[in-house]
């Protein structure tokens, strides 16, 4: 298994996601317990966002870690749109990392892009870095020409990530946007990285190729997902479940190694892209 090298780290490269915790209450033990399942087998990096339950996803995080080594752990929250000016970014960072109960994030994303400009964020964000708050800060939810323009900027070259929708059925990054990340050594951090609860996770069980695979890897047809999206070695990918059961799967899709003949056959069946895409979301 190849760690993932990210704002000068290397990370465990499946993480886990949070968007949809922390709301009900008859379901924050299980909740709780399946993102420790998934840091007892090896996970570091935890995805949340301000945005994510108005803040309470951030306070299950914050739960969850108190018995963890904290320099262990790689936590990212998100910033909204509207809350990445020079004014409120800082009052938004405070916020999270009091809900999550931690001096600093190991990285802060603007959780995509709104009216105010990116010069002003990057500002933002830099002068957090320099208050020891962020490690590091990178985007989401960003194409090419929104990258493209960060790196004219002062400090751009300094983004660390970009965090957007990517699985087997949503490839469209691979025609521009992901060459790009490459080229600037740039890691992808996958949302959505086995899609279960739209109309292409609903068809997945269905599919012989990828039936034929699980069972050729003994695993399930998810675990093959993921093990696709971080094929490269140069992606994180952050799937949300709260099923110890699941967890456990997510972690070990670590250990199967797709042959060019595996990934030939899912090309066959969910082909690349051969033209530019409109970004995929949510």
């Amino acid at each position: 298994m190849k760690k993932v090298k990210i704002a000068g780290r290397k990370v465990f490269p499946i993480g886990i996601g949070t968007s949809n915790m922390g709301d009900q209450v008859d379901r924050f033990d299980q909740e709780v317990e399946a993102i420790r399942v998934g840091l007892d087998n090896g996970v570091q990096v935890i995805d949340t966002a301000e945005m994510y339950g108005d803040g309470n996803a951030e306070k299950l995080v914050a739960h969850t870690i108190k018995p963890y080594n904290r320099e262990e752990l790689f936590l990212i929250s998100k910033v909204l749109p509207s809350n990445a000016s020079k004014k409120q970014l800082p009052i938004s960072l405070e916020n999270s990392l009091k809900r999550l109960n931690t001096d600093y994030l190991d990285l802060y994303l603007l959780h995509w892009k709104g009216n105010i400009p990116i010069k002003e964020t990057i500002e933002a964000l830099e002068n957090a870095k320099s208050q020891g708050k962020i490690k590091s800060w990178g985007v989401s939810n960003l194409d090419v020409d929104d990258i493209e323009k960060i790196m004219t900027l002062p400090d751009g070259m300094k983004c660390a990530t970009n965090q957007v929708r990517y699985n087997l059925g949503d490839r469209g990054i691979e025609f521009d946007l992901v060459p790009m990340m490459n080229k600037l050594e740039m890691p992808l951090i996958a949302y959505s990285p086995v899609a279960r609860g739209d109309s292409f996770g609903t068809n997945l069980t269905k599919q012989k190729v990828l039936k034929e695979l699980a069972e050729r890897h003994q695993s399930d047809i998810f675990q093959i997902l993921l093990a696709w999206c971080i094929r490269n070695g140069k992606t994180i990918a952050i799937p949300q479940s709260s099923n110890t059961t699941h967890m456990i799967d997510n972690v070990k899709a670590v250990e199967i190694q797709l042959t060019q003949q595996d990934l030939q056959q899912l090309d066959s069946i969910y082909p690349k892209p051969s033209m530019k895409q409109p970004l995929a979301l949510w």
